[in-house]
């Protein structure tokens, strides 16, 4: 829960004041402007006092260190520190289609970006992909016996980061789609951006996606 008020801090910052003027009887209109000394002047500057409060103490809680956010609604891959944006990248992220596991297999796989709370643990340099089940059926192809036949070097681009149950952030041959919600899960970039956050991320970092 920390690290998500680390990257929303502001809003709750917001909500909190938006809170003390209600409790405080005081007119919405005067929580963002100091009038000249009045009966409510008083109460006002209270609250002002304790915005500043609260606002110094949810900064002291935000990481030192750089951490990576991902908004997969705008497609956009941030790396921050404090306020501080190191990093602002156009990705692609989950597209959410469905594809039916075949046979009497039962389920199916969905191909989200999973929302939440993970950190970087591995950083691969040239990773090769090991094509799951799922890319062969989607393309009508049989899965292959051979763990050989699985991998296909050179489409993830020169580096990967992986957060976990197999999504990575990674590079990709098709640039033209970066900013629309169209990979398997994982969340792509270009070759310049991949590079900067291979650059600035270590295992450990924080990733927050939303």
């Amino acid at each position: 829960m920390a690290r998500v008020l680390l990257s929303l801090w502001s809003c709750l910052l917001g909500l909190f004041l938006v809170t003390l003027v209600q409790s405080s009887g005081l007119p919405m209109s005067n929580a963002s402007t100091v009038r000249p000394a009045t009966a409510d002047s008083t109460g006002l500057r209270t609250l002002q006092a304790r915005y500043k409060t609260v606002a110094k103490q949810l900064t002291q809680l935000m990481p030192t260190q750089p951490y990576i956010l991902v908004d997969t609604a705008r497609n956009h891959l941030y790396i921050k520190r404090q306020d501080q944006v190191m990093l602002d990248a156009l990705a692609s992220t989950g597209s959410g289609t469905i594809l039916d596991k075949p046979g009497d297999a039962k389920g199916q796989w969905i191909f989200d970006t999973p929302r939440g709370e993970f950190a970087v643990q591995t950083r691969l340099v040239n990773p090769v992909w090991v094509k799951p089940d799922w890319a062969f059926i989607e393309e009508g192809l049989e899965v292959p016996k051979s763990q050989a036949d699985r991998l296909e070097p050179g489409v993830l681009g020169e580096y990967a980061l992986g957060f976990g149950k197999g999504y990575f952030i990674h590079g990709t041959l098709y640039t033209r789609l970066l900013g629309k919600n169209v990979t398997h899960g994982c969340i792509r970039l270009n070759d310049d951006d991949l590079k900067s956050v291979y650059r600035l991320a270590r295992v450990g970092t924080p990733i927050l996606i939303f």
